[in-house]
């Protein structure tokens, strides 16, 4: 039998499985580490209230006036209503009295009645100021919006040079002749000498 001696003890083998590694610590630089930059809000100095534009305030200024314009008109308008009202009620008559040589005299003037009825101009002559020698005379009929508040006037004048005082009738800026002929008024007929100024 064979001696083994000191060795009988087999060797040691060195295990299969990798050796575990030590985690390695690496030194950071703090030099090289950057701080987080914390962004702070911009501060603004306090604005100054914005000036307008010159023409704005000029826009303003006629918008004003166009409004003062046009209540001023109204208010113009609403008054002259109310006048007419007044002198020549509604429907719109005016009435007066006038030597034109149909059976009046200076004692009886024929009495003249003007109305706007329902925007028809009609003129009623009571001659010599008696109803029973009444006459009318028809005049235009009136388009627009209230011109049936549109008052109506007479004058008489001699537009022909007869020698006979003409009537004329007066509504707004227009003025309608009719001659005095054979004890009536009549409109003019074409080719008639007419010299009229209001």
């Amino acid at each position: 039998m064979r001696s083994t001696g000191r060795n009988a003890v087999p060797a040691r083998r060195t295990a299969s499985h990798p050796p575990i590694s030590t985690p390695i610590r690496r030194q950071v630089d703090t030099d090289s580490v950057v701080a987080p930059v914390h962004r702070s809000r911009p501060v603004y100095a306090a604005h100054e209230p914005r000036r307008m534009h010159w023409t704005v305030y000029a826009g303003f200024a006629m918008i004003t006036m166009m409004i003062g314009w046009m209540v001023v008109s109204s208010v113009a308008h609403w008054w002259q209503g109310v006048e007419d009202d007044w002198r020549y009620g509604r429907p719109r008559t005016f009435q007066t009295d006038q030597v034109v040589g149909h059976h009046d005299s200076a004692t009886s003037p024929s009495h003249f009645i003007a109305m706007n009825l329902n925007r028809h101009i009609q003129v009623i002559e009571f001659q010599g100021g008696d109803a029973a020698n009444a006459k009318v005379y028809v005049g235009p009929v009136l388009v627009g919006a209230d011109q049936d508040l549109s008052p109506v006037t007479l004058t008489f004048k001699d537009v022909n040079a007869d020698g006979k005082p003409d009537m004329i009738v007066n509504v707004q800026e227009s003025h309608i002749i009719f001659l005095n002929d054979a004890g009536q008024f009549r409109a003019p007929h074409p080719g008639e000498n007419i010299q009229y100024t209001p």
